[in-house]
């Protein structure tokens, strides 16, 4: 099958390896500046994708969806009452669980070393029902945490904190003041530590989790919990299942959800995709330019060439299809090269961020301050699709003028200064 003309000379005008050297280098300017564009579009998105996905998926695994404790922040009520109140949360629905929770403050001890906590007090049994902690251990046993044992979990980096790892024992500095001949000492408990988690995110060096009975014992709080952790099927239709909860509850208990300390951090996230993603899409329109002014450079140094395909009878549809398959060919090369880059940036770029960590002796992502102490990514065909759309119609765009300028060129007006 004979091959048309505009083809065969459009994809020569494309090749880099064209006997004019400027030619040449002008395709490949404009395939190496459209290819880094789409690259960096794709890895960026990828990476906001990624902040996405760990918020998503354990974050908001890990902290409830929504809790009900008293509206004065005090301890909630006796097991006899908040287990009817349990009992009242089945018939709502959106509910895929609840568990009861104390959480205090207090500071852990060991080894020389201090660290104010956040100390959760759980049913093992139902906080499977609310929380994926479990799936996070790196070392002991989710199921070690027993009534009266006095065992402990805590996150990676508050073990590194203290020095302390498995069957090591941390002593806790409760907020409860005993009155004792001497003065008023902090009432103290020593714990076991029988498993360590790691959630990559600032849970792993400010939480620790109990036995609720342990915690009650501690802190003197009887047989009293702080509130209900609930757990929902649709992280985004919390909102609903709250004012549904609302209607089952009397006024005298408080209600919040996770949009409450986390929303920020969501709408933020996606806010930041968007308009990098705005931004970004600009640099492939700079890129996208650059293969207009290199088309405008090859129609003035073609214009002899132009001038005799007109001679022979060659139309203007057929002048200005070849700087249109011209400016495809570079769209469409320089696309591919920018998509498999990007995916590979995608890829790699947790590792790499790490790489550069460990050479540099720094941490780029602080889990006191982000949502988590690594770089992630993921990546997502519709992003894929969208980005390698916006290059390939941006390149046809730019080809739209030089096309044009080709097919006005005067035959008699070129030739007669040949």
């Amino acid at each position: 099958m004979q091959t048309p003309l505009a083809v065969y000379i459009g994809k020569r005008y494309t090749s880099i390896r064209s006997r004019n050297l400027l030619i040449g280098f002008i395709s490949l300017l404009s395939i190496i500046g459209l290819s880094l564009g789409v690259a960096i579009l794709i890895t960026v998105l990828s990476v906001m994708n990624g902040f996405d996905r760990e918020l998503q998926n354990k974050i908001l695994a890990m902290v409830p969806h929504i809790t009900i404790y008293s509206a004065r922040n005090e301890v909630l009520l006796e097991r006899e009452n908040w287990t009817e109140l349990q009992d009242g949360l089945e018939s709502v629905e959106g509910i895929a669980g609840s568990a009861p929770f104390l959480q205090v403050q207090g500071m852990l001890l060991a080894n020389n070393a201090s660290k104010g906590v956040l100390l959760n007090g759980i049913d093992p049994l139902e906080e499977k029902n609310v929380s994926i902690i479990e799936d996070f251990m790196l070392e002991g046993d989710y199921s070690s945490l027993a009534d009266r044992d006095y065992n402990i979990l805590i996150g990676e980096e508050l073990a590194k904190t203290l020095k302390v790892t498995i069957g090591d024992s941390v002593t806790a500095v409760s907020t409860v003041v005993r009155i004792t001949p001497l003065g008023e000492f902090n009432r103290t408990k020593r714990f076991t530590v029988s498993g360590i988690f790691k959630v990559g995110s600032q849970l792993d060096n400010g939480l620790a989790i109990a036995h609720i009975g342990d915690v009650q014992r501690v802190y003197q709080l009887g047989n009293t919990i702080h509130g209900l952790r609930v757990q929902v099927d649709d992280l985004f239709n919390v909102d609903e299942i709250t004012r549904r909860i609302r209607t089952e509850v009397s006024d005298q208990y408080m209600i919040a959800n996770w949009t409450w300390e986390y929303g920020n951090i969501y709408e933020n996230i996606r806010l930041s995709k968007s308009l990098v993603g705005l931004l970004l899409s600009l640099l492939v329109a700079v890129a996208a330019f650059n293969v207009v002014v290199s088309l405008i450079m090859v129609v003035k140094e073609k214009q002899g060439d132009i001038a005799i395909l007109r001679t022979m009878g060659a139309s203007l549809g057929n002048v200005r299809n070849v700087f249109l398959v011209q400016g495809f060919y570079i769209g469409l090369i320089g696309t591919l090269a920018g998509l498999l880059l990007g995916i590979i940036f995608s890829l790699t770029i947790s590792d790499i961020v790490s790489w550069i960590e460990v050479i540099l002796d720094m941490q780029f992502l602080s889990a006191d301050v982000y949502p988590v102490n690594y770089l992630p990514s993921q990546i997502k065909i519709t992003d894929l699709i969208v980005v390698c759309g916006i290059s390939l119609g941006l390149s046809m765009l730019a080809t739209i003028l030089p096309a044009q300028s080709a097919a006005r060129v005067d035959p008699a007006e070129v030739l007669r200064y040949e």
